[in-house]
């Protein structure tokens, strides 16, 4: 049964409907809201430039820097940011014993596909330029990050490049023609995500450019020789069938594959963690899986 914090939350969210707003005041909202959670004094932050690419490095006491999540942020490819995320990467640091490069890629649409495809594959050409080993790189995002960590390791892949020794989905959004059941079974009770705004998200980052691309949906990639990877999904979420999918495909292509889906949970809870219980709990798994698959390969180089 979820925790007497999450219901009085879900209550709040289920009064507002964000797929009605404008991008641009959603865009606002997410950042203002940002701004009123104060980061522990013990994070540090810096900005670099990440071949090309802003991006900052996020660390807290005990984070380890040779060993390094690479994070991309979710909001459908037209909202979100470094700042709207530095809160949930920091708590990554801390269950990981990590450091972490939250990257700041480029929005549709301004910046259609493949913009942020590209930028993420820099950021991971990036880190092993800095002579980080890529064994002990976690590569995770959530939502369209979440697409994002499929796409960007298909493009390493495919180009020769060395891939992160693991990966974590979280609510990925891997279909951009939004075709799951879900879509429409879960829109009662997901009170973040709904199909048009999705559609719309879609339009605005793909242009002209096929849906069904793999880098755009990575639903549709071949994905034989990616490392292990971890998808966390919540119950409730309309992209539920995204998450499912998208594990059944990395099987069959021999991926190690572990799925996660948390009961009653909504798009993205572990943005909630300052506020409900689940949220924590979903990110202290993800950093003990991130552990047991890092720091060995860390002993080893």
């Amino acid at each position: 049964m979820a925790s007497p914090q999450f219901a009085a939350l879900l209550q709040a969210m289920n009064q507002r409907h964000p797929w009605e707003s404008t991008n641009q005041e959603l865009h606002n909202n997410w950042e203002a809201s940002a701004k009123l959670i104060p980061l522990p004094a013990d994070v540090t932050t810096e900005t670099v430039d990440a071949g090309g690419v802003s991006a900052e490095w996020v660390s807290v006491p005990g984070s380890d820097p040779s060993r390094v999540v690479l994070y991309f942020h979710g909001g459908g490819y037209v909202i979100g940011s470094v700042n709207t995320h530095r809160e949930v990467v920091q708590r990554l640091c801390r269950a990981s014993g990590a450091r972490a490069l939250n990257v700041d890629y480029r929005l549709a649409p301004d910046s259609r596909f493949p913009s942020a495809v590209n930028d993420a594959s820099r950021g991971c050409r990036w880190l092993v330029a800095q002579g980080i080993e890529p064994a002990v790189v976690v590569v995770a995002g959530d939502s369209a990050g979440g697409g994002l960590v499929m796409a960007a390791m298909v493009a390493l892949r495919d180009a020769g490049d060395p891939l992160p020794g693991a990966a974590v989905a979280l609510s990925p959004w891997v279909d951009l023609e939004a075709s799951g059941e879900s879509m429409m079974t879960k829109a009662e009770v997901d009170p973040v995500i709904q199909k048009p705004w999705l559609l719309q998200c879609a339009a605005n980052y793909l242009g002209d450019a096929d849906p069904r691309s793999p880098l755009a949906s990575p639903l549709y990639a071949d994905l034989t020789g990616l490392p292990p990877l971890l998808i966390q999904v919540g119950e409730n979420e309309t992209l539920i069938d995204d998450a499912t999918r998208l594990a059944e495909r990395a099987k069959i292509a021999g991926v190690d594959v572990t799925l996660e889906v948390w009961d009653e949970m909504v798009h993205l809870w572990h943005l909630l963690a300052p506020i409900v219980p689940e949220g924590q709990q979903a990110i202290d798994r993800i950093g003990e899986w991130m552990r047991e698959r890092t720091l060995s390969e860390t002993t080893a180089v």
